[in-house]
């Protein structure tokens, strides 16, 4: 970029030509004409490095772009004389048409800035001055109406007779319709009734006969602008369009909400299964605890006969057992037994009981609604199973016995362990109960499902797993192994991991003897031990350092914050609005969405923020909320304020940027009718994950609001790939939750390091790259095992690459794709192959972090980081108690965004208050080793999150005033 900004020596003859304290500014736009053929309107659009390179040419101060007039007199006249000198006119009026022309292709298939670099190309090309930037997008917007216009004629002239029926009678809500607001609702807890319902709203979807043919090639930002629009209106705002703009938009909406319900409608299926089959064995567990004290001493009783027998055997029962227990408490036993059977026959019973009274209406609703379909012959019997069972649903009278005739197979759907429980041999073959083996195929639909074996047609997270990886890797092969920097050879890259682990096993054996914290047991499973590190001196003046923080800037609050890191980032031009037009002056607008994040990510609410502030209604901050606020403008501000805190920091004070970051989950409390809230196994109570990806200085780079049981591997790979901000990460930290065999296997793909804190340390073993290597490994022959498999890594590695290009390209998302690579999914050979590529680079890891203390340090002190934010969470998000207070799992992502923009504030503006304080000489020079180490931006003592209260002791409540009359 230096090189593109340096001025020709013609360039500087002329720039000296002016008075000095002109000629930044006037370099400065000369350079930018030539370079994009039009001038910025402000100082902000210039990066900083382009102005500090002109003015290390010019020899002046780049404090002369601040004091330079760009929008006065001085700038205007300056841009008359460079239009002069070079060699562009003006567009005339049939230019202009020209131009028009040439955008109406790229308009609906490009961003707008696309299309605005597109025409700005295109002047350049042609020696025509582009319009002013104002005026371009002025034109810009007008054609996306047009198009916007044509688009929604299509998609409504596409509509059959009958379709236009439904929808206009859905808007009315008319009874036996599916109507507006439930098309938009999110499908609320497990359970029969809202799978019921939302297998409903699919079948009217699909009943309407969308085509999407119209919208194939258009902008997909665009199209999701238009899907929030329809997303965030009311039945009664939709009437209100003209007959094309609201059929056009409700038809796109909807043929977007198709793949949402299918997989909402997926999600519920698998979580009621799940749901019905853990009451089952509650109900079990709670009734043989029970059964446990009506025969008392039943365990001691059993021993007692247990050691007479043995000490008699060739005795009488009537002399042996019944001496030491008498008849009628084993007739106790025996009955108890009988009543109940063993734990998976009491199960099997009771969930046979729960489904065939309650669950088993789900069955025709489900096979009606959703299209199964699998790739691989292990999930045939399941789909066999399904389409029998779909149709036979007709029957009369219903069977209510299945025989070997049928044709259905018994592998792969009724587990072993119900086996003699519910398939009965008979002369002719075998027999089951129609409701066992419905119960049986539900059981397996859902484990296959889980791992995508089964896929569903229409579904997007649940989409045939061939759609993950990218379509054009067999034409592309050699250009997806060189992003990736793999060799295209399987030996060489074998070849290198090898080598890679022999060096670290032998480095670790030579070093292991002189480490002082850990030591090898020889028995045992737990063989590694591992010493505790010893806490790192305590620095002295940070105390007095945060102190004097709050002496300067006491009780800041923290609304203002979020102000200041607004006005200095520019983070608000982010919201772009859903609707046609923007009413509302900048001022009101900026002032409203504040109030609003702020009532997000506080979680204050936007009403309890409104009554505080004169001038703003809840009603106006509620359409601002529904109409700016989106989860992808939340994130690119997020992205601006991260940014922001990069390009501030002073490495004299916080030193060089590092490329490691650290992750981990929260859990926060939810509203618990959706189905993002799980019950939490650790931590206990209803609620949500928040996954955080921190910087080594406390910034939040990345958050993803998360499911309790959901993957923590997919959501530290996601966060890594997705942060879309200018910090590198190359080293990832994260607990125990966070890794896995097959993580680091896609981590290494990837390119970046996967650094675990592993809470079983002492059980873990080392793999070998060959049983030759153990005899030279004296030192760690308590925890070597096996050899890794080399020869299946060589032949699954093409299909490696390709699962790894699938999750940097975006194709799928990455917990989509790893559900394919679980333990319920063991005979897939790439996972298998996976896994012992995983073993392999786990191992190297693990060789560096038992040989080297500081690098155990830096670990522990990154996941310390993200204890620190964890632990900031609650003093920001301080409303309703903390819980996320929405069903809706739009919102509940809102807040969490918001959460974090407040949080990233908070340190943005206490990076520059430190900064301000330790420029200081005097303390500079009062900071030790220990407190440059421990400084954090993440403070709050001097921040008032709460806002003002003014008490008035002579102002007292009316309890007599009346309403006027």
């Amino acid at each position: 970029m230096s090189s593109a900004w340096s001025l020709s020596l013609e360039e500087l003859e002329l720039a000296n030509t002016k008075p000095a304290a002109q000629r930044l500014g006037f370099a400065i736009q000369l350079k930018v004409y030539g370079l994009h053929r039009r001038f910025f309107e402000t100082v902000r659009e210039i990066p900083v490095e382009t102005i500090e390179v002109i003015a290390a040419v010019l020899g002046r101060p780049i404090t002369d772009a601040l004091g330079y007039e760009w929008e006065g007199r001085t700038g205007r006249r300056h841009r008359e004389e460079i239009l002069k000198l070079s060699n562009t006119q003006p567009m005339s009026l049939g230019d202009r048409d020209m131009l028009r022309q040439q955008l109406l292709g790229p308009v609906g298939v490009q961003s707008t800035s696309a299309v605005m670099e597109h025409a700005e190309t295109w002047c350049r090309e042609h020696g025509f001055r582009p319009p002013a930037k104002r005026d371009l997008d002025r034109l810009v917007r007008s054609l996306r109406r047009d198009f916007e216009a044509g688009l929604l004629d299509k998609m409504t002239e596409a509509l059959s007779p009958e379709a236009v029926e439904k929808l206009e009678a859905s808007l009315l809500n008319t009874d036996g319709v599916c109507g507006f607001d439930d098309l938009k609702a999110d499908p609320g807890r497990a359970g029969l009734e809202n799978l019921v319902r939302m297998a409903g709203r699919l079948t009217f979807i699909r009943s309407l006969g969308l085509s999407v043919a119209s919208l194939s090639g258009v902008d997909s930002a665009y199209l999701e602008t238009l899907r929030r629009r329809v997303s965030q209106e009311s039945a009664w705002d939709m009437r209100r369009r003209p007959r094309s703009r609201r059929l056009g938009l409700y038809a796109l909406f909807l043929a977007d909400r198709e793949k949402g319900i299918t997989d909402a409608l997926v999600d519920l299926l698998i979580e009621t299964v799940h749901k019905m089959h853990k009451k089952a064995q509650r109900k079990v567990m709670g009734r043989m605890t029970r059964d446990l004290t009506r025969v008392h001493h039943k365990d001691r009783m059993l021993f007692k006969i247990a050691k007479a027998a043995l000490a008699n055997p060739d005795g009488k029962v009537r002399d042996v057992v019944f001496a030491v227990a008498s008849q009628e408490r084993l007739e106790a036993v025996v009955a108890e037994y009988e009543e109940g059977g063993t734990y998976h026959e009491q199960v099997q019973k009771a969930l046979r009981a729960s489904y065939g009274g309650h669950y088993r209406r789900l069955l025709p609703h489900m096979l009606d609604a959703l299209e199964f379909r699998c790739n691989n012959v292990q999930a045939h019997p399941v789909l066999t199973a399904l389409n029998w069972l779909k149709g036979a649903l007709n029957e009369e009278p219903m069977r209510r016995v299945i025989r070997s005739g049928d044709g259905l197979p018994i592998d792969g759907i009724v587990p072993a362990k119900w086996r003699d429980l519910i398939v009965e041999t008979t002369a002719t073959g075998w027999r089951v109960d129609r409701i066992d083996y419905e119960v049986c195929v539900l059981l397996a639909l859902r484990d296959r499902l889980r791992c995508k074996e089964i896929w569903v047609v229409g579904a997007d997270r649940y989409r045939n797993p061939d759609d993950d990886v990218p379509k054009d890797f067999e034409t592309r092969r050699s250009q997806y192994y060189q992003e990736l920097a793999q060799p295209a050879n399987a030996s060489d890259f074998v070849d290198k991991i090898k080598a890679d682990l022999a060096a670290a096993l032998g480095r670790l054996n030579i070093a292991l003897p002189r480490q002082s914290l850990v030591r090898l047991r020889t028995t045992g499973e737990k063989r590694i031990s591992l010493t505790p590190l010893e806490p790192l001196s305590e620095p002295t003046n940070l105390v007095a350092l945060k102190a004097e923080i709050d002496k300067r800037w006491t009780g800041t609050g923290l609304l203002d914050v979020l102000k200041e890191t607004a006005l200095r980032t520019g983070m608000l031009r982010s919201f772009t609005t859903s609707g046609d037009r923007v009413i509302l002056s900048e001022e009101d607008l900026h002032k409203r969405l504040l109030l609003s994040l702020y009532a997000l990510g506080t979680n204050a609410g936007l009403r309890r923020v409104c009554s505080g502030h004169d001038g703003v209604s809840y009603s106006e901050l509620l359409h601002v909320e529904r109409r700016f606020l989106s989860r992808e403008g939340l994130r690119d501000a997020n992205a601006l304020v991260t940014n922001a805190i990069l390009a501030q920091r002073l490495p004299s004070i916080w030193g060089e940027s590092t490329a490691s970051c650290a992750s981990d989950s929260k859990k926060f409390g939810a509203w618990d009718q959706n189905l993002m809230t799980e019950w939490h196994m650790r931590y206990g109570g209803r609620g949500v994950m928040i996954y955080w990806h921190v910087e080594r200085k406390s910034t939040c780079i990345h958050s993803q609001l998360k499911r309790c049981s959901s993957s923590e591997v997919a959501a530290m790979i996601e966060g890594v790939l997705r942060h879309c901000t200018d910090a590198e990460v190359k080293s990832q930290f994260v607990d125990s939750h966070g890794q896995s065999e097959v993580a680091f296997a896609f981590c290494h793909m990837l390119g970046f390091e996967l650094a675990p804190r592993l809470k079983g340390i002492s059980r873990q073993r080392l793999y070998l790259p060959d049983l030759a290597y153990k005899d030279t490994l004296g030192s760690l022959s308590p925890i070597l095992t096996r050899a890794i498999d080399w020869d299946l890594i060589s032949q699954q590695y093409d299909e490696i690459v390709k699962y790894t290009a699938a999750l940097r390209h975006r194709t799928a998302e990455p917990e989509a794709l790893l559900r394919r690579f679980t333990r319920a999914n063991v005979q897939h050979p790439t996972y298998r192959a996976l896994a012992e590529l995983g073993k392999a680079v786990k191992t190297i890891f693990l060789c560096r972090y038992l040989a080297e203390e500081p690098y155990r340090r830096e670990i522990n002190a990154g996941l310390n980081v993200v204890e620190n934010w964890n632990s900031a969470n609650g003093f920001i998000y301080f409303g309703k108690g903390g819980e996320i207070s929405s069903n809706r799992m739009e919102d509940q992502e809102l807040s969490v965004l918001a959460l974090q923009l407040l949080q990233n504030s908070l340190v943005y503006v206490n990076t520059l208050m430190l900064q301000k304080v330790l420029q200081d000489p005097a303390w500079s020079r009062r900071m030790t080793e220990a407190d440059w180490r421990g400084l954090s931006p993440l403070i709050y003592q001097h921040v008032n999150p709460y806002g003002q209260f003014e008490l008035d002791l002579e102002q007292r409540i009316d309890f007599d005033r009346r309403l006027a009359a």
